[in-house]
């Protein structure tokens, strides 16, 4: 059985804390107006056209799931500019609501949609209570990745990717 690899948008792949008046290197600018986004203004976007390729390349030995608050949406906003195909994504059933044991809102549906498979995930908000907490109640391999929000994905972070699936 092939690994997941659940993927956030905003912090991995939306490098959103970094200076707003300095894109970073590599990356290019998207406005875009998800159903969710309620701002006046197109929310700014930047993404990195080599991420898709790189997603691309880890889907030999994953498959991929959106693992963000844009849900579905993803697939329409996101996947055209990485060109990567419509992905299966997680559809949380609650958003920012309470967590077990000081984690991230997201783990305990991180776990429940794993269901016993191995997955790695790319996240800007995992902690060490959330590696704790998946070690403790889930069986397979996991590996969480925390990414720098002012950073998003880098060749390092790829490459720790591709060694751990390799490695299952």
């Amino acid at each position: 059985m092939r690994p997941l690899l659940l993927i956030d948008v905003d912090g991995p792949l939306n490098p959103y804390g970094g200076k707003p008046e300095r894109r970073p290197e590599g990356y290019t600018t998207h406005r875009m107006r998800p159903d969710g986004w309620s701002g006046g203004k197109p929310l700014r976007v930047w993404l990195c056209p080599e991420h898709g390729e790189e997603l691309t390349a880890l889907a030999e030995v994953f498959d991929l799931v959106w693992a963000t608050t844009w849900k579905g949406e993803a697939n329409r906003w996101i996947s055209p500019v990485l060109g990567l195909p419509e992905l299966p994504f997680i559809d949380w059933p609650v958003m920012h609501g309470a967590a077990p044991r000081g984690t991230f809102w997201k783990t305990q549906y991180i776990l429940d949609f794993a269901a016993g498979r191995p997955f790695a995930w790319v996240d800007d908000d995992i902690t060490e209570l959330d590696r704790e907490f998946v070690a403790q109640r889930h069986l397979a391999a996991a590996l969480l990745l925390g990414i720098d929000h002012r950073i998003g994905l880098t060749r390092p972070d790829f490459d720790a990717l591709a060694e751990w699936a390799t490695a299952l």
